[in-house]
């Protein structure tokens, strides 16, 4: 009786395992990062702080997030980030800054830097969007210049790029959605290069 319950077990299990799903490869995307956008913006004596952006919980994560024209949000399937959205935003907005040589020192908040400025973001959008029919690499970001003398708001300006990605390959996808990365990272670098400094030289006192 034992010899016949152990073999309709085994017989079960293996049958059980026969229909689990197969998991599907991921590949795993970091943003390409061309160095072609220009910063237009000043040489500045002061420190920056840049924290890690803000977002919904849906684009906190290494999703690569595609709306495909009904409303509703999805992902890409077997493919991620190599990191979370928000901080591959934040790396590419420090590398910005030190890419720039414009800046005296920039950093993330507790890394030992004391900020002149802290520049705070939001990401609204950062998706392939098929509301045309076809992919668009779309990145929408609210960013905030913040005084660290005494926390007011310096300056506020919502950016916002897009760009076609061609095909609906997701190679093409995350290559769009690079250069609007890239493009996004210049302006925000070189608008707060320009506020900061206007702020800073209107009130030299708080430095």
């Amino acid at each position: 009786m034992r010899t016949t319950l152990t073999a309709l077990a085994i017989v079960l299990l293996a049958a059980s395992c026969s229909v689990l799903p197969k998991r599907e490869p991921t590949r795993v995307f970091s943003p390409v990062h061309a160095a072609s956008a220009t910063v237009q913006g000043p040489n500045v004596d002061w420190s920056l702080l840049v924290a890690k952006p803000a977002a919904s919980e849906w684009l906190d994560s290494e999703r690569i997030s595609v709306r495909p024209g009904t409303g509703n949000v999805q992902v890409y399937k077997g493919a991620s980030w190599s990191d979370a959205v928000p901080d591959l935003v934040q790396t590419a907005l420090l590398r910005g800054f030190e890419d720039s040589q414009k800046i005296l020192t920039v950093g993330r908040p507790g890394g030992g830097v004391k900020g002149r400025f802290q520049l705070v973001t939001e990401i609204r959008a950062f998706e392939s969007d098929y509301a045309t029919g076809s992919p668009v690499a779309v990145l929408e970001l609210q960013a905030k210049l913040v005084d660290g003398h005494d926390g007011a708001v310096v300056a506020a300006r919502n950016f916002r790029d897009t760009e076609a990605a061609g095909t609906e390959d997701v190679d093409a996808v995350v290559g769009a959605m690079s250069r609007v990365l890239d493009r996004t990272t210049a302006q925000v670098v070189g608008w707060t290069l320009v506020e900061g400094d206007r702020h800073a030289h209107a009130n030299p006192g708080a430095q």
